[in-house]
């Protein structure tokens, strides 16, 4: 692992209690068959993403009062997936501070977004166990200033199939499927029901007026759940 003290000044945020980071950035593998679910950063990763959300909301409904609801919650969203997080995560270096096991590291571009997000959130979590959410919120506000000033030119998920397969096969190497598991409604205006799978499990699913609509919808629904998971 490369010098704490080098992120923390990437970051800029020193440390009381450096140990708090150490944990950030302990990926599961690290521990192997742990002992105490405190031994890596999945705990932290659960606090994070609460109190990354939480700033996330507060900074958008503060610097744009005259945007409604709806035009928040997408820009939200957009700065909160996995894709975003993982891209926030790179120039800080936290690939190279990860700690895991030497399998996991030989195969990690396989779960590279998934992890690059987690120790985002875990690293956001951490500042806040340390400095409390006045230091949690400066860091989050600082890396994300210009997405949160413009929130009109957040990029929108314009191809929600092909972000889930490509969010899928990074972590699995599988892609997902769908089927249309109902229709309903007389030929000329039928609707259509659509469920997304991936390694057996439904993710998502959605209606529309064609089967690719409600295939699309199934994938917005599968990629939302997967955020707030």
């Amino acid at each position: 692992m490369a010098d704490l003290q080098a992120l923390q000044e990437t970051i800029g945020y020193t440390f009381r209690d450096e140990s708090l980071l150490g944990l950030a950035l302990t990926h599961p593998s690290a521990s192997g068959k742990k002992s105490s679910p405190s031994e890596d950063n999945q705990r932290m990763e659960f606090l994070g993403d609460a109190v990354l959300q939480a700033v996330i909301s507060d900074a958008l409904y503060s610097l744009h009062p005259n945007h409604d609801e709806g035009t928040l919650t997408k820009a939200r969203a957009a700065l909160v997936n996995g894709t975003s997080l993982a891209a926030k995560a790179a120039p800080l270096g936290l690939e190279e501070h990860l700690i895991m096991s030497r399998g996991q590291r030989s195969d990690f571009e396989r779960g590279k977004l998934s992890a690059m997000e987690d120790a985002l959130e875990s690293l956001v979590a951490a500042l806040y166990l340390d400095g409390g959410m006045d230091a949690a919120r400066e860091f989050v506000r600082r890396t994300f200033a210009e997405e949160l000033a413009n929130p009109d030119q957040i990029a929108v998920i314009k191809n929600p199939k092909g972000e889930l397969q490509e969010l899928l096969q990074i972590d699995s190497g599988e892609a997902p499927t769908y089927e249309v598991v109902d229709s309903t409604g007389p030929d000329h205006d039928r609707e259509f029901e659509a469920v997304v799978m991936h390694l057996g499990q439904a993710l998502g699913q959605g209606r529309g007026c064609s089967k690719k609509a409600a295939e699309t919808t199934a994938a917005l629904d599968a990629l939302a759940k997967l955020q707030e998971s």
